[in-house]
């Protein structure tokens, strides 16, 4: 498998694991010094504890994903670092209300030295601009 292909692996099992809501496995897939850019937090998120404590808090206050989708998917490398970009369609439940949320995202996955294998570094999630129909 080429390193296209490995990186569209994490990418597809982190998805998978935060669609099925499984935090285990979705916060596995970050590096302990990943940060992370939502339009939805007022400031950025510094590392992967950082995130962990907020996801923690929202899903004590009835946070749930129901459903996650990702399509347009695209890899880029460079040398040990590769950027993914991808369109997602994320159905939630906040309080016990559902929403859907059309949004693109970038994720930074690092290659990491001894075990080969690809973690996420970076992830920056943006609104999807109106104008564009989800593909």
């Amino acid at each position: 498998m080429n390193a296209a292909e490995q990186v569209l692996d994490a990418a597809r099992a982190l998805v998978a694991a935060f669609a099925r809501n499984d935090t285990e496995a979705y916060f596995n897939a970050f590096s302990e010094d990943a940060s992370f850019v939502f339009h939805t937090c007022p400031q950025p998120l510094p590392s992967r504890a950082a995130y962990r404590a907020l996801w923690d808090e929202w899903q004590r206050e009835g946070f749930e994903v129901l459903d996650c989708t990702s399509s347009q998917a695209q890899v880029s490398l460079h040398g040990d670092v590769a950027i993914f970009i991808h369109d997602v369609a994320t159905r939630l439940r906040i309080q016990g209300e559902e929403s859907l949320n059309l949004e693109r995202e970038t994720i930074v996955f690092r290659q990491q030295q001894e075990q080969g294998h690809w973690l996420a570094c970076h992830e920056h999630l943006s609104a999807m601009p109106e104008q564009l129909p989800p593909n």
